[in-house]
């Protein structure tokens, strides 16, 4: 004969003096509610299941995003490493439904069981990235089109121009120890400097109201703090096969080394700059005196100094000028011409008495 077990809300009911009629555990269910409790329910459930649902949909969004911008080798690490997790489960499965283990706790278990396993197959794999076939492309092969945008590029504020002319296609990226660089330049003493780092978080806070721009969403790449930021850009761009955009020299030296694609947009200035021949015409306006005697000084519209013999008779005019000598210097190009024979004469000057 089994024992039977303590029945203790008989013992409650006895040791408080209950009415036993209320023992009934249906009874609380039967009693009609009121139509304002009843009310209030039904609307926090709506809006519980509206505020989960808005969740799990954003969550659902993000992992497909996600999954859209992933390189094929890391996918295949993501299927296999899920199907192994369910392998690995299976044998935990046929041995709790052998040991009869209570049904209602089992399917959680198993998923647990499923999402240990998965993870540390992923882990697995994408610790031995450098040894899978499937995981070692060139660098051309794992390119993204996600350009990532440094300091010294924001601040200079060109990239706001090639952006909405169209010349960079892509996800635009801006990490996010870039952000804290940007505020920490904003904020400091030097009137310069903070002068250039409000320009840059304007800059950005256009390009973000135009272009789709995503702020430290790869950082996890290069979470050293100690390190230099450059070095940090450059470990990101080789993690995810992303492009660089900058100025920066140094920057651009160093991870052309490493393969990395890098756009420079002092580069892309010289590249539009007027191609001038020799014997070509131009219309210049003088606009001041050069270092030698007789000579004038103009400008293009892009800023190239163009220094002209026997022009300083018209200074503030504009002058037909023929180009003698283009030289390529490390800061741009210098153009040499004199005054075409067809301008007229400059007045001449009036002698005192």
């Amino acid at each position: 004969m089994g024992i039977q077990a303590p029945n203790v809300m008989g013992f409650l009911f006895q040791k408080f003096n209950l009415p036993v009629a209320a023992l009934d555990s249906n009874e609380w269910l039967r009693s009609p509610r009121s139509p304002i409790s009843t009310t209030g329910l039904v609307a926090t459930g709506i809006f519980v299941g509206m505020f989960l649902g808005a969740i799990v949909l954003n969550s659902i969004a993000r992992i497909g995003n996600r999954w859209e911008n992933m390189p094929g080798g890391e996918k295949l690490n993501v299927f296999i490493g899920v199907l192994g997790g369910f392998v690995m489960a299976l044998p935990f499965l046929i041995l709790f439904n052998s040991l009869h283990a209570d049904t209602l706790y089992v399917p959680f278990l198993i998923f647990g069981l499923v999402l240990a396993f998965s993870s540390l197959g992923i882990y697995a794999l994408q610790s031995m990235e450098e040894i899978l076939p499937w995981s070692q492309k060139t660098g051309s092969q794992r390119r993204r089109g996600i350009k990532i945008l440094d300091t010294n590029v924001i601040i200079d504020g060109r990239i706001y121009d090639v952006a909405k002319a169209g010349f960079l296609e892509g996800q635009l990226y801006v990490p996010g120890f870039v952000l804290e660089e940007l505020q920490h330049i904003a904020d400091d003493h030097n009137g310069l400097r903070r002068q250039r780092g409000r320009r840059g978080l304007e800059v950005l806070k256009h390009m973000q109201a135009e272009f789709t721009l995503e702020v430290g969403a790869h950082d996890r790449h290069a979470a050293d703090s100690r390190e230099e930021v450059d070095s940090r850009i450059v470990r990101i761009a080789k993690a995810i096969g992303a492009d660089i955009v900058t100025n920066d020299w140094n920057l651009n030296r160093v991870a052309s080394l490493q393969d990395i694609t890098v756009l420079n947009l002092n580069d892309l200035a010289l590249a539009l700059k007027p191609n001038v021949l020799p014997s070509e015409t131009l219309e210049l306006m003088i606009t001041r005196e050069g270092n030698q005697i007789g000579q004038g000084v103009g400008y293009l519209d892009d800023g190239t100094m163009v220094v002209v013999e026997n022009a300083k008779a018209f200074l503030s005019q504009t002058v037909t000028v023929v180009v003698t000598q283009v030289i390529q210097t490390e800061r741009g190009k210098m153009i040499f011409g004199e005054v075409g024979q067809n301008n007229a004469e400059p007045p001449p000057k009036k002698r005192g008495r």
